[in-house]
């Protein structure tokens, strides 16, 4: 049975958490998505969690955390019930690379992931759209960063890949055996939703979602996850969403 998340970034605007994890509960999730901003209060978020029946099967962290706190992260990770842990992007001023510095980001991401795969858990990368703007010399970013890092899995972002102006059936299909889950966001049509930065609810913006879905069927992912990075609205988005996902 396919298991929907939530990626709890969606919802920092819309505090506070403990009714954000009600509220999703009680629109159906059985899952979340953390992310660096709730893991401070730890014992807090782990409570919300169970009161509420819901698991947090992935999360998000920080690059520099992953590498300079690896017991603070793998603690994180246990004590919330994750299995899969994604680093989901690096500062801007680190996007603008060449050939060979998206290479040595891959061989970083590689080094990093040593000790939490060994704890058990799956280490993966997240998208953004800067890892599709090809290189001086054509080659693409998350190629590169692929290629110097075997280990890594790939929560896939389709909407930021067509942000970028690549086919995400095309990457799909090219590291199907990498992908373990999936970030469900839509875009919405030019000129609307611009106070929610262009960005739209499951199934109510422009992306031909069929076709996504029947590719993602051909590789390993486990979980759906939903986001929206400005929603003016949280319940709107994730009641739609759920309701939409569903039905893909």
């Amino acid at each position: 049975m396919t298991q929907f998340s939530m990626q709890l970034y969606s919802a920092r605007k819309f505090p506070p958490l403990s009714e954000t994890l009600k509220q999703l509960a009680e629109l159906g999730y059985a899952e979340v998505e953390g992310f660096g901003g709730l893991y401070s209060d730890l014992d807090g978020l782990v409570a919300g969690l169970k009161e509420n029946g819901l698991k947090m099967t992935s999360g998000h962290f920080s690059l520099e955390a992953l590498e300079d706190d690896v017991e603070g992260c793998i603690e994180i990770a246990k004590a919330t019930g994750m299995k899969s842990m994604y680093c989901p992007a690096v500062p801007q001023e680190e996007r603008t690379k060449d050939a060979d510095g998206w290479t040595a980001l891959g061989a970083r991401l590689q080094a990093a992931s040593k000790p939490y795969v060994a704890a058990g858990f799956k280490f993966g990368w997240h998208n953004h759209a800067f890892e599709f703007v090809p290189c001086a010399d054509g080659s693409i970013p998350l190629d590169l960063m692929f290629g110097a890092c075997p280990d890594l899995t790939w929560e896939v972002d389709v909407a930021w890949i067509i942000r970028g102006e690549a086919d995400p059936i095309a990457f799909i299909n090219k590291y199907a055996d990498r992908i373990n889950s999936v970030h469900l966001k839509d875009i919405a049509p030019d000129g609307e939703c611009e106070d929610e930065d262009g960005w739209a609810d499951v199934g109510h913006g422009v992306i031909d979602w069929a076709p996504i879905m029947a590719a993602l069927s051909k590789s390993n992912v486990d979980h759906y996850v939903m986001e929206h990075d400005n929603p003016n609205d949280m319940e709107r988005f994730a009641r739609r969403s759920l309701a939409s996902a569903q039905k893909l």
